[in-house]
Parts: C-alpha cells; structure tokens; sequence
C-alpha cells in the first residue's frame, strides 16, 4: 500500500488526521466520566499510531524521490 500513494496523498490523509486528532482533544476536554474520556483516548492513540507511520511513509518516498 506504501508504494502506491503519492506525496500529495499522504500529505491529505496526515491534513485530515491532524484535525481528527484535534477535533478528539476538543471532545475529551469536553465530556465526562471515565468511559467517554478512555474511549476518546484510545482513538487518540490510535490516530497518533496513523500519522506516525504515514509520517514515516511519507518521509521514505521524499528520499526515494531525490
């Protein structure tokens, strides 16, 4: 799957879990009692997991492309 995005692909898909994440944070300062807030954080975590490695991804197809 790595090889077939485009710079500008992963560029989109990190814009849009960048606002994920801070549209979770806004949630979780926003809600109540231990359930809501493990469940914002775990999907925190695991937008936090997404952009690392299209971060990573990212990064290895700019070097491919000098």
């Amino acid at each position: 799957m790595a090889g077939t995005r485009t710079l500008s692909e992963i560029d989109a898909r990190i814009g849009i879990i960048r606002d994920n994440i801070r549209q979770l944070i806004e949630q979780a300062t926003a809600t109540s009692g231990a359930e809501s807030e493990a469940l914002v954080s775990d999907r925190i975590a695991q937008q936090t997991e997404e952009l690392e490695r299209l971060t990573h991804e990212r990064d290895a197809l700019a070097k491919n492309a000098s």
